[in-house]
């Protein structure tokens, strides 16, 4: 009989294969925005921080932000089995967003957090707000 749970060991293996960059998000985006002409530096560290996109001239960074891990107000969910333990997980993974942008932003850095449902109803749009910001194109008001 399947009761639609999981072992830990099912668990543990569907949380080790996800994957921390390089998502599908990730590279729509960057594929987008290098079309666009736009170059950028991956894995760029700043601080204690890494970026997913950085633009060191124009001291931008970008991050993705999963839905779930970062707290989506439209589409994020709590797990119902440790409850407790995902709160706390996911609670934390916000405040430290907060925190790296405070950081960034006093040390001079612009910072754009897109939402990965953003970028799966249009990466080009996402891709030309990031121009946008870096002055290489006027943003749409769509």
């Amino acid at each position: 009989m399947v009761t639609g749970l999981q072992t830990s060991e099912q668990r543990r293996r569907m949380m080790s294969g996800i994957k921390g960059r390089d998502t599908v998000p990730e590279l729509s985006l960057r594929r987008e925005v290098w079309a666009l002409g736009l170059r950028y530096r991956l894995q760029y560290q700043i601080g204690r921080t890494r970026p997913d996109m950085v633009f060191v001239g124009a001291k931008l960074v970008v991050f993705v932000d999963g839905c779930f891990w970062h707290g989506c107000p439209l589409h994020s969910t709590m797990p119902k089995n440790n409850r407790e333990f995902w709160e706390r997980k996911l609670r934390r993974n916000r405040e430290r967003d907060t925190e790296n942008t405070q950081q960034l932003e006093a040390e001079g850095w612009r910072v754009l957090r897109i939402w990965e449902h953003e970028i799966r109803a249009s990466a080009a749009n996402c891709a030309r707000r990031i121009a946008a910001m870096l002055g290489k194109i006027k943003e749409s008001t769509e």
